[in-house]
């Protein structure tokens, strides 16, 4: 077993693991660490604990002290001057029409460092950058393109529930988000409606996608044969979240609707396979074509394609 504390360096980071080694620690207090690119000013954001050494990625670095008053005025002295290295490479980008968006500055620890992070469509050419902003600051210069997702995080922003960004504020890491989760879940396949302000799937599609997943493999599906207490009928619509089901009655002409539960049924008949999916269904022979109605047309499908991408 392998004992760690967890640290971040920025609000909503990732949490680095590190070896407390006989320090005292407890939550929100800041720390040194050692990392590869040298000392580092972090707040401690999970308790000390044990796991297994399978868990962590070693070596692992020690917890150098906890932080002096000393260390915190420095750290906030890096802030500010990344700020001001903020400007300063913002007015070089524009002299060299560089096509390119400065998002944030930030100083090592030690100050031996400054490193900027950008976006860009494409590759950019930022040697004379590069030459220009060492001339200036006379240390090390560092530029990193990133993608659009951790522009959001950095820069902050409103989703369309009205909150402020998850990733922003409490989403140490992005996981994979994929256009199945959102049928999955019943959602628009409207590229407005399930992506965010940084252009991709929204992460929120991905907190429930687990339990979606196991409610529909145990519901039937959608064109199902079922046996009910009323006689038998064909699955019309599935209620995830209630984990209940709409069955359609055809007798003599009449029609009726119930809904069920899935103890309350015994599937008789699966629908075929070429059914699957009435989002994608493009088989004209299909008995059940004229059901599915809400087609993805290929301009759609493909800016669904873009949104996946970086996810």
């Amino acid at each position: 077993m392998q004992k760690v504390v967890g640290v971040r360096f920025k609000p909503a980071g990732k949490i680095y693991y590190f070896d407390p080694t006989n320090i005292y620690l407890k939550l929100e207090d800041n720390v040194i660490v050692e990392t590869a690119r040298g000392l580092e000013y972090g707040t401690v954001t999970s308790k000390v604990k044990y796991v297994e050494e399978d868990e962590v990625t070693k070596p692992i670095k020690p917890v150098i002290r906890k932080a002096t008053a000393k260390d915190t005025k420095t750290n906030e002295e890096n802030l500010r001057k990344a700020e001001k290295a903020l400007k300063i490479c913002k007015e070089e980008i524009i002299k060299q029409k560089l096509d390119m968006k400065l998002i944030r500055a930030e100083y090592t620890f030690n100050a031996s460092k400054v490193i900027f992070y950008f976006t860009a469509d494409g590759r950019i050419d930022f040697r004379e950058l590069v030459k220009n902003l060492a001339s200036i600051f006379k240390i090390r210069i560092e530029l990193r393109q990133i993608g659009v997702r951790d522009e959001a995080k950095i820069l902050g922003g409103v989703g369309p529930c009205g909150c402020g960004l998850c990733c922003n504020k409490w989403l140490g890491e992005f996981e994979p988000v994929s256009i199945k989760m959102a049928k999955e879940q019943g959602l628009s396949l409207n590229p407005s409606k399930i992506s965010g302000i940084c252009g991709r799937l929204l992460c929120c599609l991905q907190y429930e996608h687990n339990c979606y997943e196991d409610a529909l493999s145990r519901l039937p599906k959608v064109s199902d044969k079922v046996k009910t207490p009323d006689g038998i009928g064909t699955v019309e619509r599935l209620n995830v979240l209630k984990e209940t089901f709409l069955v359609k009655f055809e007798n003599d002409g009449d029609i009726a609707f119930k809904e069920f539960t899935d103890g309350e049924v015994k599937v008789l008949k699966k629908k075929k396979k070429h059914c699957s999916n009435k989002d994608t269904c493009q088989n004209k022979s299909c008995p059940n074509h004229d059901k599915h109605a809400e087609h993805v047309d290929e301009s759609i499908d493909e800016e669904l394609k873009k949104l996946e991408k970086d996810n």
